[in-house]
């Protein structure tokens, strides 16, 4: 009995990759909002009550790329942190946002899934949030390693942000300061926001070498955060 389940579990575990698969190829061809379990189910050559077992609506099937996106990526982040080393803050903070571009340039329709428009239609359940997370928390963990290790110069903060800082550290990064939370907020906008102009073609005939820019800029922000 213990071999039929065995046998079962691998089966589905296969038809779920493929349909994921099949998935991937139809957001780089049409786009996360044409997406259409009748058109994977189709290609796999699948009844759609069957294809239904695995993903009873398209937000469902939506939501499993979409984990599998931010899983990603926040694996690549994860992955460069451990190997920058554990002293040379800065290094680490850049290692990090190379790695996320690397993954983005790699996964383009991927990162347009979880980080371009949003689907219409379609709202990301409570799931999505702790793999959504990944990437930021990678960044949080560099800017608390270097203020245990006072390698932290205090942004500035105005009075008005201040309580709003505070709430941020309250929920996101304790032992942080508030200027330092507040930066960190700024900093993951900016770098999400250098990727997607530069793989929606916004410095077309404006950056040349990219990758060369893009860790300068990296560098800046980390800065911007008070890594010293």
């Amino acid at each position: 009995m213990a071999t039929i389940r065995g046998a079962r579990e691998r089966a589905r575990t296969e038809v779920t990759a493929a349909i994921k698969d099949e998935a991937r190829e139809q957001l780089a061809a049409e786009g996360a909002a044409k997406l259409s379990l009748r058109a994977v189910a189709r290609e796999l050559g699948l009844a759609s009550s069957a294809l239904y077992r695995y993903f009873p609506s398209r937000d469902d099937l939506l939501t499993a790329l979409i984990v599998d996106a931010y899983d990603a990526v926040g694996a690549a982040a994860e992955k460069a942190l451990a190997a920058a080393g554990p002293t040379d803050h800065p290094a680490r903070w850049t290692a990090v946002c190379v790695a996320v571009r690397d993954w983005a340039l790699a996964h383009p329709h991927e990162y347009a899934l979880i980080y371009g428009s949003p689907v219409p239609g379609y709202a990301a359940p409570e799931l999505t949030i702790a793999p959504a997370s990944r990437v930021g928390l990678a960044l949080i963990s560099i800017a608390r390693d270097a203020h245990r290790d006072n390698g932290v110069a205090l942004p500035p903060l105005t009075d008005r942000l201040r309580p709003k800082a505070a709430r941020m550290v309250e929920r996101f990064a304790p032992d942080i300061p508030p200027e330092v939370a507040a930066a960190l907020v700024a900093a993951w906008a900016q770098l999400f926001g250098l990727i997607s102009f530069e793989l929606f073609g916004q410095f077309h005939n404006v950056v040349d070498d990219r990758t060369a820019f893009f860790a300068h800029a990296a560098r800046r922000l980390g800065h911007e955060v008070g890594l010293l």
